[in-house]
């Protein structure tokens, strides 16, 4: 399967899983639906990140290994839904130390943009929370930081997710 041929078969929404499967199956195409997927030329390409994460549910280890170029992809994408993915996908995995400065600069950014999609901001969350789980010093500026965000820029996801992470890291905070 080439590029073209990829980027062919995301234009119809009924290929995606059919296209997801096979990849899993012949992981030799995981090369071409990540170029693609890493790809902002096209607005569809995102449908290839979306594709990634299928993959990523049947076999994990196929997609870790692109963990560290998803990463630096993250940081020039303006693309919401690429965003999304990719942010969930980080938020499955351990944080690499060498991305831990960057993820939590940005996922403070991002968490804290009130024009940012809510399931965007919800992963940006997420790694803030695996990093204060990584460097405990970081945890007391995350609880404020959700708190404000409840305070101030209050939606459903991020109040069940911010409430429900909140309670982890005041459990963390007494054990210390």
């Amino acid at each position: 399967m080439t590029e073209n041929e990829l980027r062919d078969l995301i234009q119809s929404w009924e290929n995606l899983n059919i296209v997801s499967r096979h990849i899993a199956d012949h992981p030799e195409y995981l090369g071409v639906l990540m170029s693609v997927a890493l790809d902002d030329r096209k607005p569809e390409n995102w449908r290839a990140v979306w594709m990634v994460e299928k993959v990523y549910d049947q076999y994990p280890d196929l997609i870790r290994p692109y963990l560290p170029a998803m990463t630096d992809f993250l940081f020039t994408t303006h693309n919401n839904s690429k965003k999304r993915h990719l942010l969930k996908l980080i938020s499955l995995n351990p944080i690499q130390e060498d991305q831990m400065g960057k993820l939590l600069n940005y996922g403070i950014e991002t968490f804290t943009d009130a024009s940012m999609p809510v399931a965007v901001r919800v992963h940006a969350l997420q790694i803030l929370f695996n990093i204060s789980l990584e460097e405990p010093d970081f945890a007391g500026e995350l609880i404020e930081l959700i708190e404000h965000e409840l305070a101030y820029h209050d939606s459903a996801g991020i109040r069940s997710r911010g409430k429900h992470l909140l309670r982890k890291l005041y459990q963390l905070r007494k054990k210390s």
